[in-house]
């Protein structure tokens, strides 16, 4: 007793069983979590360092070569970049590929460890590096919350309110802020009155730092116990500060209070580090990100149930406003894509009703419903999230998952159509079936084992599509085994088999058969031709990696020459704000100045910190504007601006980012490496394809230079530190102490009245305490002059080795391959000194790699599923006549995206190699009945025209209901490529299938073309209706 035998005896369990099924999909699909794009792990981290008051060159000289020569030690590494500014060193450490998500945490406590080892050796005065390897959080809900007709300290406190009342509500693992402006205590004092009264400024800020510092007096015991001793005069107040005596070292007695000589006040960082707008208002923005594995849909209805309590606390106009609600969008994108597995399954369902009839055609919808909530139960056991890339894998999956029912129900129903009893005619077509249908699943699983082991982050950003075709393909076999030839013997009714035994197609292609098998060398050339043709079409395909997403808002990033003031960037934007806000269909504009935005999606990555940058997220009412506007944008901005530098870019699906075309110059000095981008630049602006173009060294910055005058100083008693000091004290401002305020510590500043502090001519002028003079003296007596130079303000190292890129965005619409093939032979043309190196990075990097990983896991399984099929064949000249068939595909897919205008981008790579399962699969259905017929003593001729006449159906069907399932993801951006691969690769393919591998097993097998015993041999193929 087989297993279809011991399914129909033991129907209740059976039927039990599968509504049981039914009931847990359900309830899975209920439970399950929800994303609009898959999870995938960055696996970069960032190491923070500051050096106040060091050059860009010192930075990376004395800081960033030292924390990389720590960091590279690591094992795991797969590469390091860094970014050297001002004060600021920015690394960032990349992991290899072949390490999983849960053993990052403890590869950051290794980096931790590296870095924190090598502190000893950095500069004195560099504090502690900062390790940031949660960069990558995404917070699915941005709030931007703004105030009419309040401070900013109220607009601040009640963010601070809603961040810890977020951070109570469940699935909710962080809450953070952006655009926040630090508050600042400033002392300005004048350089007159300090000079007047003799008093030396670092007495002064001794004395307002050490008066507000903590320390410990010691304890006292008393009775038994000891008491803590503390001393008063801590600072409570703003106007505390202006009451401190300052010593009076002239012996005189005076006191002299911190008032007589400064303003103190309570303000703003100036210059500020970042700002936000929303709508042109002051804004706070407020990120929300869910647990890891949460379902962000219920995240955010808690959170968004949480600010609806919480709205009888919010003051009166301060408003709360959307930038991106993950929620909403994902719900969106859920509910569209149950659409389009709706839309596939009816479609399915139809076909499978007009061609295989009623009865077959319900049974075969019921197995098929069945297999998708099956696969949804285990998916939900597996931790397998509903979003973009497994919910397209189902749709994708549709049409394969009925091959196998198809094959039994249309085994059984040709058995019982000549009068075979309904069991017998169930065990016997399991019995032929059974390891053949399993032999082809696999081979179809195979076909995605490159997708679900690609260990790059476009793999694992693809792998549920792995996942979700290995559990339901193994499942459609289980259910076709026993679910299908149970319903089968309860519903199926025997067809009427015409008189003449075959109808007009039938005998039509069993004809067409006959002479291609006569001119089966013609035959065969005529499809070599059609494959070299198909070839040639295939190179002049559009390359492409992940399209553009569908949301309704575009990025508008603005550049200023480097070294810009961050204010200056500032006023532009607003007026670009004015604009964007101006036009029709625009319904929001966020700015971020000096930084981006909070990464709202998993595919954004916001821009280092600079102050000559800013970005604007533009949302509108319907994104079929977004073309029209980003040109408008681009051009007014272009025309309006003639000091700025304009990007506009659509959000992205999958991995990627912006300036796609990127050209690496590698070599040790920075005067030839600037020269080397700079061609390329150019280049790349000549080729009027480029947006932008620009390096990311950015443009050098002036800098200027107090010339020490050693031999002075030294007859004054002054160093180089205090000269330092007091040029700081004079522009920016000198940290001199901390107010404590509740939990807050804020900075306490000196600096320079506005009136003396913004003239750079005055600095010579600038007072400086001479210890020897017991007096302030100016400036020049310190200085033999100012000079001003050309410094770096960033320099970028790879590898350690020093590296500027010359990168370019196309404009919107236009692919970066087209961009990259206009300038890269130029630029591979360039001469480059010895010593120097040119390489690619971008989207031609990225998607490189991808497919480098792709073509890497191919191997294995091509070699797995010839072995599979030698083991179903025993012999090795049918399962060479089946590999044969796979490279047909390429005919097809030429034509379909050539037709329809599509690129080869990565999903339709991905559609590629998954038609090699299923053609397998088709071919392996056709050789085995050939086997079949033959063991049932056909002649040879008679046995591939009978197998091929009534394997058309069920080949043709499987093809169908594939090609079929497939059109409702047209109209998903993301997988049209993947949709327009498959459709056109398997249409043809199969087409070519009933024609090509009876005759490739003609021509192993010698067999001999006799038309005439051919037309005469008529072998009643009851399954023709």
């Amino acid at each position: 007793m087989n297993i279809a035998e011991l399914s129909i005896h033991k129907k209740v369990i059976v039927l039990f069983i599968t509504f049981l099924i039914i009931g847990g999909g359900i309830m899975a699909y209920e439970s399950m979590g929800r994303l609009e794009d898959p999870d995938f792990t960055i696996k970069m981290a960032k190491v923070v360092t500051f050096y106040p008051g060091a050059s860009a060159d010192e930075v990376q000289r004395e800081v960033t070569d030292v924390l990389e020569t720590a960091i590279q030690q690591m094992p795991q590494l797969w590469r390091i970049t860094s970014r050297s500014t001002d004060g600021l060193s920015i690394i960032t450490p990349e992991i290899r590929q072949s390490y999983s998500a849960a053993q990052m945490p403890q590869i950051w406590d290794e980096l931790r460890r590296k870095v924190g080892d090598a502190q000893s050796q950095l500069p004195p005065g560099v504090p502690a590096s900062i390790v940031n390897d949660d960069f990558g959080d995404v917070f699915g809900v941005y709030l931007a919350i703004t105030a009419e007709g309040h401070s900013y300290a109220a607009l601040k406190d009640y963010a601070d309110f809603l961040r810890r009342e977020l951070l109570q509500v469940p699935g909710v693992a962080t809450v953070a802020l952006n655009g926040v402006q630090p508050e600042q205590i400033y002392v300005e004092i004048s350089r007159a009155q300090v000079a007047q009264l003799g008093i030396p400024l670092d007495l002064v800020y001794r004395t307002i730092g050490e008066q507000n510092a903590v320390v410990d007096a010691g304890r006292v015991g008393v009775g038994g116990n000891r008491i803590a001793i503390r001393p008063s005069g801590e600072f409570d107040s703003v106007e505390a500060i202006s009451d401190v005596l300052i010593p009076d070292v002239t012996g005189q007695g005076r006191l002299i209070r911190v008032r007589d000589i400064a303003r103190v006040f309570r303000d703003y960082q100036d210059p500020p580090n970042a700002l936000m707008r929303y709508n042109g208002r002051a804004a706070i923005g407020l990120g929300v990100s869910t647990v890891s594995g949460g379902n962000v849909v219920v995240m955010g209805d808690r959170v968004a149930a949480r600010l609806a309590e919480l709205e009888q606390m919010r003051p009166l106009g301060m408003d709360l406003d959307y930038i991106f609600f993950q929620g909403e969008v994902v719900t969106q994108a859920i509910d569209n894509f149950i659409v389009s597995l709706a839309q596939a399954v009816a479609i399915v369902v139809v076909v499978l009703l007009v061609f295989m009839g009623l009865r077959s055609g319900l049974i075969i919808g019921v197995v098929l419903l069945v297999t998708i909530l099956a696969t949804l139960i285990v998916m939900a056991a597996m931790g397998i999230t509903l979003q973009r890339i497994s919910l397209g894998a189902l749709i994708i999956a549709l049409g394969m998952l009925v091959d196998n029912a198809i094959v039994i129900t249309d085994g059984i129903l040709v058995r019982i159509s000549r009068g075979m009893d309904r069991i017998e005619a169930a065990a016997e077509i399991t019995r032929q079936t059974t390891i053949p249908l399993l032999g082809a699943t696999f081979i179809a699983v195979l076909a995605f084992v490159p997708i679900g082991f690609s260990p790059d982050n476009t793999g694992e950003y693809t792998r549920s599509l792995f996942l979700v075709m290995l559990i339901s393909l193994l499942l459609s076999w289980i259910t076709a085994l026993t679910l299908t030839p149970l319903l089968c013997h309860l519903y199926l009714k025997p067809e009427k088999v015409s008189a003449g035994g075959e109808n007009a197609f039938y005998r039509g292609y069993r004809k067409f058969l006959v002479g291609c098998i006569r001119f089966r060398y013609l035959t065969l050339a005529s499809t070599a031709g059609l494959l070299v043709l198909a070839i040639i079409g295939f190179g002049m395909l559009r390359d492409g990696f992940f399209p553009p997403s569908t949301q309704p808002q575009f990025m508008v990033d603005y550049w200023l020459p480097q070294g810009a003031d961050i204010h200056s960037t500032s006023e532009d934007m607003r007026e670009i704000e004015r604009f964007l806000l101006s036009r029709e269909g625009v319904t929001a504009v966020s700015s971020f100045v000096g930084s981006g935005a909070q990464r709202f999606q998993l595919t954004y990555s916001p821009e280092d910190p600079n102050r000559s940058y800013g970005q604007m997220i533009v949302e509108v009412d319907d994104r079929r504007r977004i073309d029209a506007l980003t040109k408008e944008a681009y051009r007014y901005i272009r025309d309006n601006f003639p000091h700025g530098q304009p990007v506009v870019n659509l959000f992205e699906l999958g991995p990627g980012g912006a300036f796609k075309v990127r050209a690496r110059f590698s070599g040790p000095d920075s005067a030839v490496l600037r020269d080397l981008a700079g061609q390329a630049v150019r280049i790349m602006q000549d080729s009027g394809l480029a947006q932008i173009a620009t390096t990311d060294w950015r443009q050098q910055v002036l800098a200027v230079a107090p010339q020490f005058s050693e031999a002075q100083a030294r007859r004054t008693g002054i160093d180089r530190a205090q000269l330092s000091r007091t040029l700081s004290r004079a522009s920016e401002g000198t940290r001199v102490g901390i107010y404590r305020e509740g939990d807050d510590l804020i900075p306490i500043v000196s600096r320079a009245p506005e009136d003396e502090r913004h003239d750079v001519d005055n600095l010579a002028d600038v007072q400086i305490w001479s210890p020897v003079a017991q007096q302030a003296i100016p400036l020049r007596q310190v200085v033999s002059g100012f000079a001003t130079r050309l410094d770096d303000a960033i320099i970028m190292r790879r590898d350690r080795v020093r590296t500027i890129e010359a990168k370019a965005d196309p404009f919107p619409g236009t692919l970066a391959s087209e961009l990259l093939e206009a300038v890269k032979p130029q630029i591979d043309a360039i001469e480059l000194p010895p010593g120097y190196n040119l390489s690619w990075g971008g989207e031609l990097e990225s998607s490189s790699r991808a497919q480098g990983y792709i073509a890497a896991g191919v191997p294995v399984p091509l070699l797995l599923m010839v072995l599979i099929l030698v083991m179903l064949f025993n012999n090795l000249r049918q399962p060479l006549a089946i590999m044969l068939t796979v490279p047909l595909a390429v005919i097809g897919v030429s034509v379909g995206l050539l037709l329809a205008n599509e690129p080869f981008g990565f999903m339709a790579l991905l559609g590629f190699l998954s038609l090699s399962g299923m053609l397998i699969k088709n071919a392996i259905v056709l050789i085995d009945e050939i086997n079949i017929e033959g063991t049932l003593g056909r002649a040879p001729l008679e046995a591939v025209l009978n197998a091929g006449v009534s394997r058309i159906r069920p080949v043709s069907m499987a093809a169908g209901t594939t090609v079929l399932g497939m059109l409702p993801l047209f109209a998903d951006p993301f997988f049209v490529g993947m949709a327009v691969t498959i459709i056109g690769g398997l249409s043809f393919a199969t087409l070519l299938t009933l024609i090509v591998v009876p005759v490739l097993h003609a021509t192993f097998y010698r067999i001999p073309a006799d038309a005439r015993d051919a037309s005469t041999a008529t072998v009643p193929v009851s399954s023709v209706a």
